[in-house]
């Protein structure tokens, strides 16, 4: 766990492998971390197959079912608004935006659960609208954005 802190990659392969306690905080701050580290790219190399974390892509996954598992629907709501505008630049900002798959996996975790819930019905349409204006390159679960919207307007 000591060499784990100094390093995130590290981390991020122990917690896959064991299921470390956490609170909806601590949870929070991983999961912004993650995204930060996901979505990150040198702009030297826009227009390019940049690299990119695909570690810290299933870190977000993993933590956003973890939050939702805890009762914290909204929190993972938050997160996949902040997901969605800088996955999705790190998308525009590529070639061929091969992290899409990648984003649409994490944010497909909250809209499931999302069709299941008992939140508001204008709650959940102002978060589908908010998505798709986060979603600069227009096709990032646009079809599951839609369904739930309609979903949810009957």
């Amino acid at each position: 766990m000591e060499v784990a802190g100094e390093d995130r990659g590290v981390l991020r392969r122990l917690a896959a492998l064991i299921e470390l306690k956490a609170t909806p905080k601590e949870l929070t701050v991983a999961t912004r971390q993650a995204i930060a580290d996901a979505t990150d790219f040198d702009e030297r190399d826009v227009n390019r197959n940049f690299r990119y974390d695909y570690e810290a892509y299933s870190e977000i996954q993993r933590n956003l079912s973890r939050l939702i598992d805890l009762g914290q629907l909204r929190l993972a709501m938050e997160l996949s608004l902040e997901l969605m505008d800088e996955g999705s630049h790190q998308v525009e900002m590529s070639d061929e935006g091969l992290m899409t798959e990648d984003i649409e996996g994490c944010l497909k975790v909250v809209i499931q659960a999302l069709k299941k819930c008992d939140l508001p019905s204008d709650e959940l349409l102002a978060w589908c609208k908010a998505m798709l204006k986060n979603d600069r390159v227009g096709f990032i679960c646009d079809r599951d954005l839609a369904a739930l919207q309609n979903q949810f307007q009957a």
